[in-house]
């Protein structure tokens, strides 16, 4: 390749609206807000471990659309809060995992990868499934993909929680001193300041404007930029703060490689091939069959992949070529390899950036971890 195509991926607009995502989510972390949310969540819903279970969920879902990182997001800012309710009530890795501790862990994790799958914003790989599809003429928007998330989604997050309530239940059945731990919390961090307020508004406006972007002609990137600049006049971000999101320069330079590698396999007909061989193996297939073979080989191939993002390089689009030539509606089989994309990223300890930190904390043993990751993951499948 040239040297500009070898580039190509770093003017791509996909690229640096992740790359802004990054920019803002650390305004949830410097202001405090993302803590704050976290804590009055639990404040009315901690009242049982199932409450808090959910709480935590809910957390993570109302920021999701703004926090692309999920490492960032659930390892950085719900974890320690997991963490630190789990040893307030005497559950620790090696000392009674199993009272408190084992159950937010998984709970809150087994969360994270649905609330990951229902916004186009909210995990760094699913900008790279919507960049893929359009280049086979399939076009996903925010709004497109929140819509499509949104009933699987929270039947997902519903269930998920109840389910690992009752095959892996809590020891402490009612947490009455969650309440006043959180009041403590939110006491210590006093009233809300003019910089969270900001954050609150530029948040909202921000996916405001992504949902009616397709209706204005604005594009989701220019929506992203104009939440960034509100940021940066209003002192609530400082140009230092964008210097130093390591995360978002890092995801620039990798990301657009991806970008890149993906536009080109597809352009010198590596995809094609591989989707001629498979092919050749489901051939003969009704098309709804040969949909969920290759859907489920998609999901289950993860086992062997330690990050989404270079499954989603190396195979989503072979796979979205093939279920299309069999047959399948493109549209559906877009957003399903998509919402997979997220999904199978709780099977094992390994498999998303927050699993070996929740896997870390030392409260799930491994052969827990894998057998309640396959659990809920043929519930997902099931209800998506």
């Amino acid at each position: 390749l040239s040297f500009d195509k070898d580039l190509s991926g770093f003017v791509h607009p996909i690229v640096w609206l992740i790359v802004i995502a990054f920019f803002i989510s650390r305004g949830f972390i410097k202001t405090g807000l993302g803590e704050r949310i976290a804590y009055v969540i639990i404040k009315y819903l901690g009242k049982n471990t199932l409450g808090m279970g959910y709480g935590m969920v809910l957390t993570d879902l109302v920021l999701a659309p703004a926090i692309p990182s999920v490492t960032a997001r659930v390892g950085g800012i719900i974890f320690p809060i997991v963490n630190s309710l789990a040893k307030a009530f005497g559950s620790e890795p090696y000392s009674h995992p199993r009272r408190l501790g084992s159950f937010l862990i998984k709970a809150t994790f087994q969360g994270s990868i649905i609330t990951s799958g229902m916004f186009l914003t909210s995990m760094a790989g699913n900008p790279l499934v919507a960049d893929i599809a359009g280049g086979i003429g399939v076009k996903i928007t925010w709004g497109t993909w929140a819509l499509a998330a949104s009933v699987p989604g929270l039947v997902c997050l519903a269930i998920i929680p109840l389910f690992l309530y009752k095959m892996y239940p809590p020891e402490i059945k009612e947490t009455p001193n969650a309440r006043s731990f959180a009041e403590e919390k939110l006491k210590e961090m006093g009233k809300m300041r003019i910089q969270e307020w900001i954050m609150i508004f530029s948040f909202l406006f921000l996916i405001t404007l992504w949902i009616l972007g397709p209706f204005i002609g604005m594009p989701a990137v220019i929506a992203a930029l104009i939440g960034l600049v509100i940021l940066l006049l209003t002192s609530v971000l400082t140009w230092d703060d964008v210097i130093k999101e390591k995360g978002a320069w890092n995801t620039l330079m990798w990301f657009a490689t991806l970008i890149m590698m993906a536009t080109y396999i597809n352009k010198l007909g590596l995809t094609t091939w591989f989707s001629g061989f498979v092919q050749g193996h489901v051939q003969g297939f009704p098309w709804f069959t040969a949909f969920i073979i290759l859907a489920l080989v998609y999901f289950y191939s993860h086992y062997f992949f330690a990050s989404i993002v270079a499954h989603i390089g190396s195979m989503y689009s072979a796979f979205l070529v093939l279920m299309v030539a069999l047959g399948a509606p493109p549209m559906i089989s877009a957003l399903t390899l998509g919402f997979f994309s997220n999904l199978m990223g709780g099977i094992t300890h390994y498999g998303c950036g927050p699993a070996p930190i929740f896997f870390g904390s030392g409260y799930v043993k491994i052969t827990e971890w894998w057998k309640f990751g396959l659990y809920a993951s043929i519930i997902n499948i099931v209800i998506y």
